[in-house]
C-alpha cells in the first residue's frame, strides 16, 4: 500500500467522516468512543443526569479542551481561526493558535494552558515575532514547503514497519518551529503551526474541501481564508484510560512526520528529549505501541504496524493532559514499545490505554524498545495539541 499526498486525503476523509466512529460501520477495533451508558442498565439514557464534567471540569465526562472553535466529536474534526502573519519580506503566513504560556490568553481565546513550553526556547526550539498594527504578526524566520507529496509505502510480507519509503508532505526549513515568543507583548510563547505559506487567499480557498494539499497542511479539510477559518482533522487515542482527540500537526523527524501527515520542523530537534517528568522539560511522554493487534475486527487493535496495514490511527497513549494531571504540553517525546514474541504467544498481547498500564507491560518484560532495544524515548517530538476528552 503507498499513500500519496492525494491518496492520503481521500484516507484521512474516509477516517474522519461520520461513519468513523460509527458501530455500524466498523469494528470496535477502529473505535474509541465510549458506549451509552444505558447498556445493561433498566433505565434508558434519558433518565441520566448530566456527566459530572459539566459541574467540574476535573470529574469524569467529556470535555472540550480546545475552545476556540466548533468540535464536530462524530467526524473526528475541529473547525478553528485561521490567522495571516506574514515574513518580513511580505509573503503570508497562514497558522492556527492551540496553546500558550499566557494563562489569561488561554482562557480567553479557548486554548490549552501548556506552561511547560517556556522551556522549549533552546536553540531552534522558538522562533520568534513581533506584533504589528492590525493584530499581524511579523515573523523572523521559520518557512514551510507544502509542495512535496507525503509518501509512505509499508514494508512487504507481515511486517510493515519499518515502511520501505516515509516522505513527508510538508518540509519546514531548518529555522521552522510551530512555537512562536511574540517579543514587543509580554514574551509570552504560543504554538502557532503553520498551515499555509507564501500563498495568497485566494489560492488556498476551499470552504467546501478537496483542498489543494501542494498548497496547505495535509490534515486541512476545509478552508476558508475569508471566513478565517480553517477544519482540521483530529487523531484518536487514550490518556490515562480516558477516550481523546488531539491535532497532530509536527514532528521533530521525516519518518514521523510522513506517518503521521504532519510538518517535518527540523527545529524542534534542539528541544531535551527524555526528561519529561523533570525540571525545565518542555515534553510529554507519548505511548506508541509498535506490533500490536491489527484489524478493525479486533477490539483490540492497536499500534503502528496496524496503521499501516489499514490505514487508520495507531491509536496511541497521551501522558498528562489538562484536567487529568498538570503537566502537559502539546510537544511529544514518543516511546515505542514492542510486544515480545514470548507475550505474543502467551497471549498477553493487547489494547493498552493507560501509560502505567503500558510501562508496567515494559516492566514485566512483555515490552521493549523496537528489535529488543531498551525501552525509551525513540528521539523525536510530535506537536499534538490536546482537543477533547471523551470521559
Amino acid at each position: 500500500m503507498m499513500l500519496t499526498s492525494k491518496k492520503f486525503a481521500g484516507a484521512i476523509l474516509a477516517l474522519f467522516s461520520l461513519p468513523a466512529f460509527a458501530q455500524t460501520v466498523d469494528g470496535p477495533g477502529c473505535k474509541i468512543d465510549p458506549v451509552s451508558p444505558s447498556v445493561g442498565a433498566d433505565i434508558p439514557l434519558t433518565y441520566f443526569g448530566p456527566p459530572p464534567s459539566s459541574v467540574d471540569k476535573r470529574l469524569v465526562g467529556p470535555l472540550q479542551l480546545l475552545n476556540s472553535g466548533a468540535l464536530d466529536k462524530q467526524a473526528g474534526t475541529i473547525t478553528i481561526p485561521l490567522y495571516r502573519g506574514a515574513m518580513s519580506d511580505g509573503r503570508n503566513v497562514w497558522y492556527v493558535l492551540t496553546d500558550t504560556t499566557d494563562q489569561g490568553n488561554a482562557e480567553l481565546l479557548g486554548l490549552n494552558y501548556a506552561p511547560k513550553l517556556h522551556y522549549a526556547a533552546t536553540g531552534r526550539g522558538v522562533r520568534t515575532a513581533t506584533l504589528t498594527k492590525g493584530g499581524i504578526l511579523i515573523f523572523d524566520q521559520g518557512t514551510v514547503d507544502f509542495r512535496p507529496a507525503r509518501r509512505v509505502v509499508p514494508g512487504a510480507g507481515s511486517s510493515p514497519f519499518p515502511p520501505v519509503a516515509a516522505e513527508p508532505g510538508s518540509v519546514g526549513d531548518s529555522q521552522y518551529s510551530p512555537l512562536v515568543r511574540i517579543t514587543n507583548s509580554g514574551g509570552h510563547i504560543y504554538n502557532a503551526p503553520i498551515i499555509a505559506f507564501g500563498a495568497t487567499a485566494e489560492q488556498i480557498s476551499f470552504p467546501r474541501g478537496s483542498p489543494n494539499y501542494a498548497l496547505v497542511h495535509d490534515q486541512v479539510l476545509r478552508i476558508d481564508p475569508k471566513a478565517g477559518t480553517v477544519t482540521l482533522a483530529l487523531a484518536p487515542g487514550f490518556s490515562f484510560g480516558k477516550p481523546v482527540l488531539y491535532l497532530s500537526l509536527d514532528a521533530s523527524a521525516a519518518l514521523p512526520a510522513a506517518l503521521e501527515g504532519a510538518t517535518f520542523a527540523q527545529a524542534l530537534q534542539d528541544i531535551s528529549v527524555g526528561g519529561a517528568d523533570g525540571a525545565f522539560s518542555a515534553v510529554e511522554r507519548l505511548y506508541l505501541a509498535l506490533n500490536g493487534p491489527r484489524g478493525c475486527e479486533n477490539p483490540q487493535r492497536q499500534g503502528l504496524e496496524s496503521a499501516l496495514m489499514d490505514g487508520r490511527r495507531p491509536l496511541n497513549i497521551l501522558g498528562g493532559i489538562p484536567f487529568v494531571a498538570t503537566d502537559y504540553s502539546p510537544l511529544w517525546d514518543v516511546n515505542m514499545g514492542a510486544w515480545t514474541d514470548d507475550a505474543i504467544a502467551k497471549g498477553y498481547r493487547s489494547r493498552l490505554i493507560d501509560e502505567f498500564q503500558f510501562l508496567g507491560m515494559v516492566q514485566g518484560g512483555f515490552m521493549t524498545g523496537p528489535g529488543g532495544a531498551p525501552f525509551g524515548s525513540a528521539g523525536f517530538i510530535v506537536n499534538c495539541p490536546i482537543v477533547f476528552k471523551f470521559l
